[in-house]
């Protein structure tokens, strides 16, 4: 059994790959699909002195397998969006707390103390499902943030517009928190000028308009909310902690890094500043996996800075092209 405690007070880079081999022999040794992944790239903790030796366990397998380490029971699984006709990630959480801690710690990293902000989330196609795993996070920072005014918005835009006039003019810290397209509804309904929010989107136009990149997005919002940046959230469905971006640079916790793999050999680490498939090492999937191979694009810059370039064509069917090995 891993201590969880160490995870979440790591000061440096060798604090985080100490813990991270440990975790790895940990899931190695009690996560009985991971294992048979590592069986079959023939990969084992004899072959890995370090975390670039650390297989990554293919994000699809979250579609078709539940991904647990040990017996634990599950106390809530939280599923993606997906689109109709794909099938849905699904994460088996076996210890809630240790996603609460995770994304209290993780805010508290980035913005300081939740208690100074006032939460306003635009969030529309998460509330109308069930097991969205932000749904479940921004729920828990809206209740900690302890501010009457803090709360959901689904598709009164109107109340919206009035709520964040009436906060700009109190001159108190906000967080408008959305998916991508709404918010692009929202500025295209009101204009603002904003010196006291900041906004944060979460991606993703879910189906709901044409996707667009990012760099064209952050400009259309700029400009619509009057604000000089953009900020934020690498998140997904099989991840218990976030990365947050105050422009285009995303920046990890401690308890969390990116790596990028080759994309003509998965296996392969790439050096800083090339461009390749996303890993990410979340030590908070301690009971579940911890080691991912997303079906993003990036590029590191630093130890815990990277930047996401885009997603693989045809990801559902090429995936990382680790499924075929």
């Amino acid at each position: 059994m891993i201590n969880l405690k160490p995870i979440f007070n790591i000061q440096n880079r060798t604090d985080f790959e100490q813990i991270a081999l440990e975790v790895f022999n940990h899931q190695f040794s009690n996560n009985r699909v991971y294992r048979s992944f590592c069986d079959l790239i023939n990969r084992h903790p004899s072959d890995v002195d370090s975390i670039n030796d650390i297989p990554f366990l293919p994000i699809e397998f979250f579609k078709s397998r539940q991904i647990v380490s040990g017996t634990s029971h599950v106390q809530k699984i939280f599923t993606s969006s997906g689109t109709t006709g794909n099938n849905t990630s699904k994460h088996f959480v076996t210890d809630l707390k240790v996603y609460e801690q995770s994304f209290r710690r993780g805010f508290e990293h980035v913005y300081g103390d939740i208690e100074d902000y006032v939460i306003l989330a635009l969030l529309p196609s998460y509330l109308e499902r069930e097991g969205s795993s932000l749904i479940y996070m921004v729920n828990d920072l809206i209740t900690n943030s302890k501010q009457k005014e803090s709360g959901f918005y689904l598709h009164n835009l109107s109340e919206l517009k009035t709520h964040l006039d009436t906060l700009e003019k109190s001159n108190r810290k906000i967080l408008l928190i959305g998916v991508s397209f709404a918010l692009l509804e929202l500025v295209e309904t009101y204009q603002f000028r904003l010196k006291n929010t900041i906004i944060m989107e979460t991606g993703g136009m879910k189906g709901k308009r044409k996707e667009i990149i990012r760099t064209e997005l952050h400009h259309i919002l700029r400009a619509g909310f009057g604000v000089e940046e953009i900020h934020s959230e690498y998140g997904m469905t099989e991840l218990l902690s976030q990365a947050y971006a105050k422009g285009s640079i995303f920046k990890t916790p401690p308890w969390m890094q990116i790596l990028i793999r080759d994309t003509e050999d998965p296996l392969s680490i790439l050096k800083h500043g090339k461009t390749g498939g996303i890993n990410v090492i979340d030590l908070a999937n301690i009971n579940s996996c911890a080691f991912i191979a997303t079906q993003d694009l990036g590029k590191l810059y630093d130890i815990n800075q990277f930047e996401v370039l885009g997603r693989f064509d045809h990801s559902d069917i090429r995936g990382c092209n680790l499924m075929a090995l």
